[in-house]
């Protein structure tokens, strides 16, 4: 039987900052192997967002596919920690270090609960770049399941959701991601001779003000109104006395499935260049909103959260995006994990109860799909 706490202390003791490879995914082949799942680990891309290593574990069984999707991959720890952020170090009743919660102690969790679940094909789908660019993460895991005809029929991601206690929401949506650049052209020149210049700053100031009235929804019944935000202004001119020669911004736009990335580009495009018709506008589509309705597997979790928790999770499309927005397109999607208090914070940390109450959580959601 695997040790979820030993197996969670061992990846986090595994530095494994975006994008991860090596050490942290061969602790996880050794885990994985024993019970029964044939691992096959890959490498994608080149610089500047690779290369990335990636892996798919598979374990056939009977009945519905489950995927298990993860990441293994942290962000920078940071300064300020009250011991190393790589000691998967238990004081008290925590457990510290980076990605304690964000996210490999759930994947130690289902390792752990398919150790003692059996029924159900099972695969993990584990990147080693989430919390990076993600160019050649769960994309290139998708890829590979395409060429390999891996097919699940649901999707459970495990990042962090809990908001107050383990077990107080599950995610069935995700709002989409756009970031959208904006450059103006001027003409150089002094500010006492501004008819000899081209002053490109309040064309671009004009064109962000009607941005920011832009009303894009008003929301539904599962998400919130999509918001457009000004992340950046920029000119460049370090004098006091010089029109600038070019003026720059950059938004990012939060949007609810009512919207679509590249249309929203496109609605930004023309609200700029009514106010600067030389300026040029490019856009990424991070990723776009998704929702799974409730049905048949937000009830398996939701009921396995209840079983193990005695809490009725709340059913939510909020926060960031996740690699739900990629995996969405395959199957029913839902994430579920711990308390996401500590994520991307200094001393980091997991309570030891919930990652046996995640383990068992998740090997009700197993016996649950086998019934």
């Amino acid at each position: 039987m695997t040790d979820v706490v030993a197996l969670a202390q061992a990846l986090l003791r595994a530095d494994s900052v975006t994008p991860a490879r090596g050490t942290v995914f061969d602790l996880l082949e050794a885990a994985l192997r024993p019970i029964g799942f044939a691992v096959d680990r890959f490498v994608s891309g080149s610089a500047p967002d690779g290369p990335v290593e990636n892996m798919i574990a598979l374990r056939p069984g009977a009945g519905p596919h489950l995927a298990f999707a993860g990441h293994v991959d942290v962000v920078p720890p940071g300064d300020g920690w009250t011991g190393s952020p790589w000691s998967g170090e238990i004081r008290g009743d925590l457990l510290y270090g980076r990605g304690a919660v964000d996210m490999k102690g759930a994947v130690a969790a289902f390792v752990a609960a398919a150790a003692q679940a059996q029924g159900p094909t099972l695969s993990l789908l584990i990147t080693g770049d989430e919390e990076g660019p993600a160019t050649y993460g769960t994309p290139a895991l998708i890829d590979r399941m395409a060429a390999r005809g891996i097919a699940p029929d649901v999707c459970l991601v495990g990042e962090p959701t809990s908001v107050r206690q383990l077990g107080d929401m599950i995610k069935i949506g995700r709002r989409g991601s756009v970031n959208i650049w904006i450059s103006v052209p001027g003409r150089q020149g002094h500010v006492a001779y501004p008819h000899l210049a081209d002053n490109p700053a309040g064309k671009l100031a004009r064109a962000l003000a009607a941005l920011q009235t832009l009303g894009l929804d008003h929301g539904n019944d599962w998400f919130q109104p999509s918001n457009l935000e000004i992340t950046d202004i920029h000119v460049g001119n370090p004098a006091h006395n010089v029109i600038p020669a070019r003026a720059e911004a950059r938004i990012n736009i939060r949007f609810n499935d009512l919207q679509r990335g590249e249309a929203l580009i496109e609605r930004v495009a023309a609200v700029v260049r009514e106010h600067a018709p030389a300026a040029s506008v490019t856009g990424k589509v991070s990723g776009e909103a998704f929702l799974t309705p409730p049905g048949p597997w937000t009830a398996v979790v939701s009921g396995a959260v209840e079983a193990r928790t005695g809490l009725i999770a709340e059913l939510s499309t909020s926060g960031g995006t996740s690699d739900a927005r990629f995996l969405s397109r395959l199957c029913p999607t839902v994430e579920f994990g711990l308390v996401n208090a500590t994520m991307h914070q200094v001393d980091e940390a997991v309570a030891v109860a919930d990652l046996a109450t995640l383990t068992a959580i998740y090997a009700e959601v197993i016996a649950r799909l086998a019934a």
